[in-house]
C-alpha cells in the first residue's frame, strides 16, 4: 500500500504539470513542469524524500523498458535508415558529445559552488 501512496504523490505532480502546460503559453512539456514542481516541493520540504523514494526508484528501474517499442520501430525502418545512416550517425554522435560536455560543465560548476560554500 505504501507504493500506491508514493506513486499517487508522483502522479499528482504529473497532473499539476499537465494543468500548468494547458494554462501557460510556454513551449515546455508537461512532464518538465511536473518534475520542476516535485523538485520544488522536495526542496521546500512539502514532500519528504521518504514519501516518494521507493516508487521513484521503481519507475527509474523500469524506465529503459519504455524505449523498447521505439527501438523495434526503428528496426522496421532499416531500408530508409540505410539511405541516411551517415547524417543520422553524425547527428547522434554530435548530440551525445554536446550533452556529455554540458553535463560535465554543469557538474563541475556545482562542485565548485559547493566547495566555495565550504571554503
Amino acid at each position: 500500500m505504501k507504493y500506491a501512496f508514493q506513486f499517487s504523490r508522483i502522479l499528482a505532480f504529473c497532473f499539476l504539470g499537465e494543468l500548468l502546460y494547458s494554462v501557460l503559453p510556454l513551449p515546455i512539456p508537461a512532464s518538465i513542469y511536473g518534475l520542476a514542481l516535485l523538485l520544488a516541493a522536495l526542496r521546500c520540504g512539502l514532500v519528504k524524500l521518504e514519501q516518494v523514494r521507493e516508487a521513484a526508484g521503481f519507475l527509474t528501474a523500469v524506465f529503459p523498458l519504455l524505449f523498447l517499442p521505439g527501438a523495434v520501430g526503428i528496426m522496421e525502418l532499416g531500408p530508409l535508415l540505410a539511405e541516411i545512416w551517415l547524417p543520422a550517425a553524425l547527428a547522434v554522435f554530435l548530440v551525445t558529445a554536446l550533452v556529455m560536455a554540458a553535463a560535465g560543465r554543469t557538474a563541475q560548476a556545482v562542485i565548485r559552488r559547493k566547495e566555495a560554500r565550504r571554503g
